[in-house]
């Protein structure tokens, strides 16, 4: 795409799962010769790296809290007419929103000013904030074709793009630094680590010591799990390597033949672009319970296992059990995982920007 000066806006915050898609997206425009910033809440402005932030402006904002309504809805308000102001001092050609609480201010105030914008949804349910902003929105791109929470009048809006990931897991995936006999674990608890999983993990990993089941784990953890951790994995005499949150999670994704995760979209994304066996074990508590719907479609599609939050203690040692005994399974869900790939995403984002960018 040619160097155009006309600006645009990626709108993100929140989580990691909406951060990382956007930083990798703004990586990729400002590469191609775009003009753009990133808005974020506060909460979000921790995920970006150094190189990114010279790009950002914080716009604070808040879900949308049922036990602290009114709180919650001033703060929106706020942000709403932060947006505003921001907006028309900017006036870029358009806004993409990254979906969540964060960049719903930032769109509302484009549909408000009249500004062309577009959202993004990688999850397999339509979230909240998407679902308002679709009657307005230009274009809905989607990462799968089975989304679920569109109106039919509003199909001929959507877009399969493919997943937004770091074009880092598009040059290393596939790649391994393993013995492929080897079985190393790596738990991962999204941006946030479960911590559930400090909790229970440790016993099964344990129990599976006992019955001679060999590995290592490389487990992502809150910095005041580390100490607990650290004394039950070395009395059982278990492999092990802690790490709280990182930049550099590929180098995990190289060593590691399954992993145990939440099923943020974002995370499942990039272990399947990876090629690496998955078990999923979706929050609970996920708004519109969305990560139940994205395990259980990875499982429809061979992609993964699925175990439920409430079942962990009784399935996952038996899961586990399995795997060790007949490591096929895990080849079997390599082999599905190799059918999908998302290499082209960026491609296909920029076929699409190149209309919006000259035709309005």
């Amino acid at each position: 795409m040619k160097k155009d000066s006309k600006h645009i806006i990626i709108a993100t915050g929140g989580t990691g799962g909406h951060i990382f898609p956007a930083v990798s997206l703004a990586n990729n425009l400002i590469k191609e010769g775009f003009n753009l910033t990133l808005t974020t809440d506060i909460r979000g402005l921790k995920f970006f790296d150094d190189n990114i932030k010279k790009y950002t402006k914080v716009i604070k904002s808040s879900p949308l809290l049922k036990k602290k309504i009114s709180v919650s809805v001033l703060k929106i308000i706020f942000a709403i007419f932060e947006s505003l102001i921001f907006l028309n001092k900017k006036r870029p050609k358009f806004i993409f929103g990254m979906g969540g609480y964060s960049s719903f201010p930032v769109c509302f105030a484009a549909m408000v000013l009249r500004i062309p914008f577009l959202i993004y949804e990688n999850n397999l349910t339509m979230g909240k904030a998407n679902r308002f902003l679709t009657p307005f929105a230009k274009k809905i791109f989607v990462s799968y074709q089975d989304i679920d929470g569109i109106k039919k009048k509003y199909e001929k809006k959507i877009v399969v793009i493919g997943n937004i990931l770091r074009e880092e897991i598009f040059s290393r995936s596939g790649k391994k630094e393993k013995n492929e006999k080897d079985l190393n674990i790596l738990v991962l608890g999204g941006s946030q680590a479960a911590k559930i999983f400090a909790e229970v993990l440790p016993d099964i990993f344990i129990n599976c010591k006992k019955n001679d089941i060999d590995f290592k784990v490389y487990q992502q953890c809150l910095a005041d799990q580390k100490s607990d951790l650290q004394v039950k994995y070395e009395r059982n005499k278990i492999n092990y390597e802690l790490f709280s949150f990182t930049f550099d999670i590929i180098k995990y994704y190289n060593t590691s033949s399954l992993v145990i995760t939440r099923a943020g979209s974002s995370a499942l994304a990039e272990l399947l672009n990876c090629k690496i066996p998955i078990i999923s074990i979706p929050l609970s508590t996920s708004s519109e319970n969305h990560q139940l719907k994205n395990a259980q479609y990875f499982k429809k599609k061979g992609f993964g296992f699925m175990i439920e939050e409430k079942d962990i203690e009784n399935k996952l040692f038996e899961l586990l059990i399995s795997i060790h005994k007949d490591k096929s399974m895990l080849s079997f869900i390599q082999t599905n995982q190799s059918k999908h790939s998302d290499k082209n995403v960026f491609t296909n984002i920029k076929k699409e920007l190149n209309k919006l960018f000259y035709e309005n």
